[in-house]
């Protein structure tokens, strides 16, 4: 591989994985806070209120990184793959304007709106803000999707005379088959990683004895979103994008899958090494006939290896893609079984008090950020040699002018500055944690307490 395209391909992925770290939290916590604020209107429980207004704490300064992280990515286009963004942009500058115009503005002023303005906007309001907030975080998902949907299954377009690609039907652009469940997987994929995060900080404070109701709230809100979350990543979500990878990009399955030759009932692997250069999976571990069925519903369906397709198609890393694929399924099924199991604790009522479960809820937080990581890995992995499937190879799309030292130079600029951004958000997270969920004051006099828009006096002469 040239060394001027490697070094962008790097510089790429590591800006966009670092980015996605955030976005991720934000849309799935989008979710969650709306919940919150139904939980509070429904039963009049203002612990309920003050979660949310933990939450959105969190959120925000998610929101801020992720916004800082994610311009540079953008630019990136221009700067590492002019000859891409020359061809496409006529086609992805749609989907990417929308989400700037629609999605991140709509975000963003309701967010201020949902901070800032909860005494001046009546309980309702305030829930129509949360609801516009998470509207607009989904909304940016979605446009995001459509984008990268478009490079792994283009269609609604055409080519010009000189090359470059126009944009045909903007209806088939957003109406991409490969929309649906690529979209539904990554958002679940988010509400998991929101609840993960919320029942981790729950755990955590109920083991320290702390913002005791707060900590019931965190943990049941979380658990129960994040077992609904979970379990519909694997159906129909990761089924359905299966099915489409099946059906689109059938090299794609056969590299996940370590398949290099053709078979009718073709096994599913566990576990084994990919090698390249013998063409076989060593020391598999398989189910037998299970890839079958699951992707064309019959035991014995053909699915083709590896062997049967050029070797100039194959994807360009196939032991990184095989073992991202894995990663993504494996830690996938262990969230899926320890969220399951806190469902069951909690419908026993022994979740608060099960030391070994709170403990598993603490330390698994960082594992649905792992597991999203790994399923993107996959997707983009999957699509090589191609940046846009069947079109435009990753090799035509590079900034031919951009040397390798120079992509290089700022790569290493931008691991600087994101090590510091990343220093920085740990800290003020880690902030808002150690102050948790505070308690709007209350002025007690005889019959109880003055309703909340009373202001309790410093000193009462």
């Amino acid at each position: 591989m040239d060394s001027a395209l490697a070094v962008h391909r790097l510089h790429f992925a590591f800006t966009v994985t670092f980015h996605y770290l955030f976005p991720q939290l934000t849309m799935g916590l989008a979710l969650l806070i709306v919940i919150l604020k139904t939980a509070a209107l429904k039963t009049g429980n203002q612990s309920y209120n003050e979660a949310a207004r933990f939450w959105v704490k969190i959120f925000a300064i998610n929101f801020a990184v992720g916004v800082v992280t994610g311009i540079p990515m953008e630019f990136q286009f221009g700067t590492n793959w002019a000859r891409f963004s020359k061809d496409a942009g006529g086609v992805i500058g749609q989907t990417l304007a929308m989400e700037g115009v629609f999605s991140f503005f709509l975000e963003s002023t309701f967010l201020g709106l949902f901070i800032y303005g909860e005494k001046q906007l009546s309980p309702k309001m305030h829930w129509v803000t949360a609801f516009l907030v998470f509207l607009g975080s989904w909304l940016s998902g979605f446009f995001i999707i459509a984008t990268d949907a478009w490079m792994q299954h283009p269609v609604g377009y055409k080519v010009g005379p000189n090359g470059s690609i126009m944009l045909d039907s903007f209806s088939r652009l957003i109406g991409n088959p490969w929309i649906l469940w690529q979209y539904l997987h990554n958002m679940i994929a988010a509400v998991v990683t929101g609840s993960f995060v919320m029942a981790s900080i729950g755990a955590y404070y109920q083991l320290m004895g702390k913002f005791g109701e707060h900590a019931r709230i965190f943990l049941r809100t979380g658990v129960v979103a994040g077992a609904i979350a979970v379990a519909a990543l694997m159906f129909p979500t990761g089924d359905g994008q299966g099915r489409m990878v099946t059906e689109n990009q059938p090299i794609t399955l056969a590299a996940m899958e370590g398949l290099f030759d053709t078979i009718n009932g073709a096994p599913i692997a566990i576990l084994g090494q990919p090698d390249t250069d013998k063409m076989q999976l060593d020391n598999p571990l398989v189910v037998p006939n299970a890839l079958s069925f699951l992707t064309y519903r019959r035991w014995q369906a053909q699915v083709k290896g590896l062997k049967d397709f050029s070797r100039d198609l194959w994807p360009d890393n196939i032991p990184l893609l095989y073992y991202s694929y894995h990663i993504m399924v494996g830690v996938g099924t262990l969230l899926m079984l320890l969220m399951l199991l806190c469902v069951w604790s909690l419908w026993r009522g022994r979740l608060y008090q099960s030391q070994p479960l709170l403990w598993a809820l603490m330390l698994a937080l960082p594992f649905p950020y792992i597991a999203t990581t790994a399923g993107w890995m996959t997707a983009e992995l999957g699509r090589q040699p191609w940046l846009i499937y069947g079109v435009m190879r990753t090799a035509q799309g590079v900034s031919p002018r951009v040397s390798a030292g120079n992509g290089l130079f700022t790569l290493l600029g931008f691991m600087g500055l994101y090590f510091v951004l990343g220093v920085l958000f740990l800290f003020l997270v880690s902030r808002e944690i150690d102050q948790g969920p505070h308690r709007e004051p209350a002025l007690i006099v005889e019959g109880g307490p003055l309703p909340e828009a009373v202001p309790v006096p410093e000193a009462i002469p």
